[in-house]
């Protein structure tokens, strides 16, 4: 039996990148007494989210963006410094040279340990206006780590199928998916554990498990940012859409130990959702859609 402990954090991250360390480092304290391998910070950890995106009471102040991070720069290294032997993933807006010297944005999801960077993903689905400040990213892929073969997404992007499909067909055991989440901003629930769009971020997180038959990691925003209230909901899923931990509405860590092979070989003993699919019979659905909405 080789049990592999992680862990979700629900935190709050803004614009003061200092506070963001300090942040960080807190949560890595908790981690390691808590023997963790992976962490998962959210979305825009480094920075925090898109103040444009805050809504309506917002459109007479400055329309602040994350600063923006090289993934070879010092931002990333001093996280490097301070991971050690923890796998970290957060979220940070990243500076990509474009043509011509251009800087272009993503917002983009880092995996790392002390020994450096292991994977990255940019977000490929945009809501709500992002593509007026990040350009998207343009697949979703696996890769090793020292806890296992993982795949990342990027709030939203777990909103589709596909998403995590291909990373479950790409190898994937783990899936780690990093948000910045908030209530619904119509008709919103007083009791945020009670906001549709909680109750969304988790029938997700659960379905995008069970269908794929992988240990799913959850990370999101707490608290607010500008009129934003984000849901928090950090959580640890099993491969049966089983929740194994979670931090509830509130700041925290959701950890869990799980053996990843043995589930995963339990979940797919009988019903194995990848082997038993039959894309042949879904082509011309897809082709079809596509046709009537060009």
């Amino acid at each position: 039996m080789t049990m592999t402990t992680f862990a979700a954090a629900s935190a709050n991250f803004g614009r003061d990148l200092e506070e963001n360390y300090r942040t960080i480092e807190t949560l890595l304290e908790e981690s390691r007494a808590k023997k963790v391998q992976l962490l998962a910070l959210p979305e825009a950890a480094l920075g925090g989210y898109l103040s444009s995106l805050g809504g309506p009471e917002d459109s007479r102040k400055p329309k602040s963006l994350p600063p923006a991070l090289r993934i070879d720069g010092p931002e990333i290294a001093r996280v490097i410094e301070m991971a050690g032997d923890i796998v970290i993933v957060l979220g940070i807006c990243e500076a990509a040279q474009g043509d011509e010297h251009a800087v272009i944005r993503y917002n983009t999801a880092v995996a790392l340990d002390g020994s450096g960077v292991l994977g990255v993903h940019r977000k490929v689905h945009q809501p709500l206006g992002e593509n007026l400040s990040y350009a998207a990213g343009e697949s979703f892929d696996a890769f090793d780590t020292p806890v296992g073969r993982i795949g990342m997404m990027i709030c939203y992007d777990k909103a589709f199928p596909e998403s995590a499909r291909a990373l479950a067909l790409d190898g994937a055991e783990i899936i780690v998916c990093i948000s910045a989440w908030p209530g619904s901003r119509t008709g919103a629930s007083e009791d945020l554990a009670e906001d549709r769009w909680t109750k969304r971020f988790t029938l997700f997180d659960q379905a995008r498990a069970l269908e794929n038959q992988v240990v799913w990691v959850a990370s999101n925003q707490a608290g607010t940012f500008h009129s934003l209230r984000f849901v928090g909901s950090a959580k640890i899923v099993g491969p049966g859409g089983d929740i194994l931990a979670t931090t509830g509405v509130s700041a925290g860590l959701a950890v869990a130990d799980v053996d990843v092979a043995e589930v995963l070989a339990t979940a797919r003993r009988s019903m194995f959702h990848l082997r038993d699919r039959r894309p042949d019979a879904y082509a011309d659905a897809d082709r079809e859609w596509e046709a009537a909405n060009a």
